[in-house]
């Protein structure tokens, strides 16, 4: 089994993610820099959270369009897992991986702090570790945070299950007041068509061992290695 994780020019947060993939989680993990391409085969491929190209256009805009994501799109056609943590989000949605937008906060500054999810469902890769229903926390650091989409893509999204994290307050429920950036439904974690990919906001790499405050986010990186290793 083996992850890559995609290294832009402005990601910030590809060592963070190698080393819970590594030396917490025990995974074989390369960091790929964007330019060399997907030369090996990937079980996961992670984008990780950053401001690739500075954030120039539109968050994630510019990366989406590199040549690497062509690689990442076939490895995503093909069933392998792709996570996309913040910045990597933006990417994906840019790409068309995951329907929808993520853009300029309600209120438009950056904000950083910890938040609560309800997991809406835990029939994905990357949530089968947790209950529906659960309640975890864990950190958000964006200005262009924000998910949009058209009424009719919410919808369907709720229909066939493909929202995976809604911000709610901690007792799980979903408020107005529990929502940090003014996301359509709270919605903060969006799967793909086939459920191969997500893209959130909040980041689960900061809050994967106890010495950074919570392990919640630990169980979306067990829940991807526990799924490949059931399909092998």
């Amino acid at each position: 089994m083996r992850f890559g994780v995609v290294q832009f020019g402005g990601s910030n947060c590809d060592r963070d993610v190698v080393h819970v993939l590594s030396e917490v989680c025990g995974v074989d993990t390369d960091l790929i820099w964007y330019k060399e391409r997907l030369k090996k085969h990937y079980d996961a491929v992670i984008l990780p959270g950053g401001f690739s190209y500075g954030d120039y256009l539109r968050a994630g805009a510019i990366a989406a369009r590199t040549p690497i994501m062509n690689d990442i799109l076939k490895h995503s056609a093909k069933g392998g897992l792709v996570l996309g943590i913040c910045n990597g989000a933006q990417i994906l949605a840019e790409s068309g991986l995951v329907p929808g937008v993520f853009t300029m906060n309600a209120y438009p500054k950056f904000i950083c702090k910890w938040v609560h999810l309800r997991v809406v469902t835990a029939a994905s890769p990357f949530t089968a570790g947790y209950r529906t229903g659960d309640v975890i926390r864990l950190p958000i650091a964006h200005a262009e945070g924000r998910y949009v989409a058209p009424a009719e893509t919410i919808a369907s999204l709720n229909k066939e299950g493909r929202i995976a994290f809604r911000f709610c307050d901690e007792k799980g429920r979903v408020t107005e007041a529990s929502n940090p950036n003014g996301a359509t439904e709270n919605i903060t974690g969006v799967l793909s068509e086939q459920g191969n990919v997500l893209a959130m906001m909040p980041h689960p790499e900061r809050a994967s061992e106890d010495v950074l405050g919570s392990c919640d986010g630990k169980t979306i990186f067990d829940s991807m290695i526990h799924h490949i290793e059931r399909k092998a």
